[in-house]
């Protein structure tokens, strides 16, 4: 099945799938005025249906804690660190209320995905086994990097030796959470917003296969021993298991506390020193924990505050906390989470938390408020200690941490909220965006001894400067401009001066294999 062929039949069930078909709906607030403005204004980022397309599904179950004088802020101001925009020039109080009344009320018919709908999405295209071993292609397979292009919806492989594309795949709308790779670095997993799971083999340069596991998706992990995948949904409140091979699925997980009330997955990630996958939530304040692997041999960590926790394969560990947690960052041991709460309406975060996931304690709290990024969050050798440096979506500050006592060692004033931190391990500077505000065509260069501003560039004057992913020896590092006539801008680690730049349709994540699959400390897990 060629792969044009294979995009049209999926184009196909879609629009023959009930959710699609089934406008979702009010009835106190079916009519044609506020109708009329959603599809003018809204519908092309949440879809009509109102379920979901780049933005998340507009229907009370994704407003958990969203209050609805926050959701008419929102409309009016927009949403830092998300594609939201301000339309309090374009829309009148008038018109933005009776909007929040309508994405406020409840669908005449509450959609689902179950595991029915995911077993009838399921396409395999090239069943494990019978493509060939041998690249198709040569290339240091694991200095390849994958370049996210949202703009028009295409991923290019490029070889990360000579900055030369290899080949462009069309995928799914709107990729998010980045790509994750086999522990051997032949096969990709793709997650996109609207629940497509994708596998792609590399060597081969073909699908595997594709699976739809929700309506809005987060992300995907895949376990450290490639048997298996996760993917979080914001719609249905689920987790779904997948077997690695050929997505085939196992189990869909409800993400549902002892009160019965369901959440959103804020995100999963893979714990491999743990042989578990990590789940963040954002409705109520629970960290999960689901392990790939039986577990029984340290399950006494547990008993006494989990006596339900069996330890077994996709059992749940329920890690419940006084204080959301839906935004991450792991120690390089990933002995510890660190972790804080993205604001929603008027709840602010209650600083970072450190939990301990041996005993699923808290063992630390640390001072810091505003928006800080954890997932984006780096870690460095500084001095005598191990540090964790964070950028923050609402202040113009990077956060450098001491894991030794989880104090805050240094608050490095930026020229505005940044979104996006990398290094390598073999590279002397940390480099960290100004993703937000007036200033986003700047780049700041830390120095990791010094903990110094060395260097600010301006790789392209008024054009969004974001995410820098290095080579696998740390010598070239790659940055995005990220617009729609953007590209991907190649610098020499050392010097800071630019080797090449290559035309991309708003480029957004890069990934080079060896630095994901080795765990770099410069790059985000």
């Amino acid at each position: 099945m060629t792969r044009t062929l294979f995009l049209l039949l999926i184009a196909g069930f879609i629009h023959s799938t009930a959710y699609a078909a089934t406008a979702v709906t009010g009835s106190n607030t079916n009519t044609a005025p506020v109708l009329s403005l959603f599809k003018k204004h809204c519908a092309s980022c949440h879809g009509e249906n109102r379920l979901g397309l780049v933005g998340p599904p507009l229907i009370p179950q994704s407003f958990k804690r969203l209050k609805p004088e926050a959701a008419a802020l929102v409309i009016k101001n927009g949403r830092a660190a998300t594609q939201m925009p301000a339309f309090g020039e374009t829309l009148s109080k008038q018109q933005i209320s009776p909007l929040v009344d309508y994405i406020y009320t409840k669908p005449e018919q509450m959609p689902v995905w179950d595991m029915a709908d995911i077993k009838k999405s399921h396409v395999i295209s090239n069943p494990p086994g019978t493509l060939g071993d041998t690249p198709v292609f040569k290339a240091d397979m694991q200095n390849l990097f994958l370049l996210v292009e949202i703009g028009d919806h295409h991923v290019t492989l490029l070889d990360g030796d000579t900055f030369k594309p290899i080949y462009r795949l069309k995928t799914h709308n709107t990729l998010h959470g980045g790509p994750k790779y086999s522990r051997d670095g032949r096969y990709v997993y793709f997650a996109s917003r609207d629940g497509w799971i994708t596998k792609f083999d590399i060597y081969n340069l073909k699908v595997i296969a594709d699976i739809r596991v929700g309506i809005n998706t987060r992300n995907l992990a895949v376990s450290d021993d490639g048997k298996y995948i996760i993917a979080g949904n914001t719609l249905p409140h689920t987790a779904v298991i997948l077997k690695a091979d050929d997505l085939s699925p196992v189990k869909v997980i409800p993400v549902v506390n002892d009160e019965g009330k369901s959440s959103r997955v804020s995100a999963v990630y893979t714990a491999a020193p743990r042989k578990s996958f990590i789940l963040a939530l954002k409705d109520f304040p629970e960290v999960w924990e689901i392990p790939y692997v039986d577990k029984n041999i340290f399950v006494h960590d547990y008993r006494y505050e989990m006596p339900e926790y069996s330890g077994k394969p996709f059992s749940i560990r329920r890690i419940k906390l006084k204080h959301y947690l839906d935004n991450f960052f792991f120690d390089q041991s990933y002995e510890h989470i660190i972790g804080a709460a993205r604001p929603e309406g008027e709840r602010l975060p209650q600083g970072i938390q450190v939990i301990k996931l041996a005993s699923g304690r808290k063992v630390a709290d640390i001072d810091l408020l505003g928006m800080p990024h954890l997932s984006s969050g780096i870690s460095w050798k500084y001095q005598d200690t191990r540090v964790i440096a964070t950028p923050n979506i609402r202040e113009g500050v990077v956060s450098i941490i001491d894991t030794r006592n989880w104090k805050i060692i240094k608050k490095i004033k930026t020229q505005g909220p940044g979104f996006f931190m990398r290094s390598h391990e073999k590279s002397p500077y940390a480099w960290v965006d100004v993703f937000f505000g007036p200033n986003k065509d700047l780049v700041h260069i830390i120095d990791k001894k010094t903990l110094e501003i060395v260097k600010t560039l301006k790789p392209e004057p008024g054009k969004t400067s974001a995410h820098v992913e290095f080579t696998k020896d740390g010598r070239y590092a790659l940055l995005s401009i990220w617009e729609n006539e953007g590209a991907v801008i190649v610098y020499d680690a050392q010097t800071l001066e630019e080797v090449k730049r290559l035309p991309m349709k708003k480029p957004s994540g890069k990934y080079n294999v060896y630095n994901k699959t080795h765990l770099e400390e410069g790059t985000s897990h």
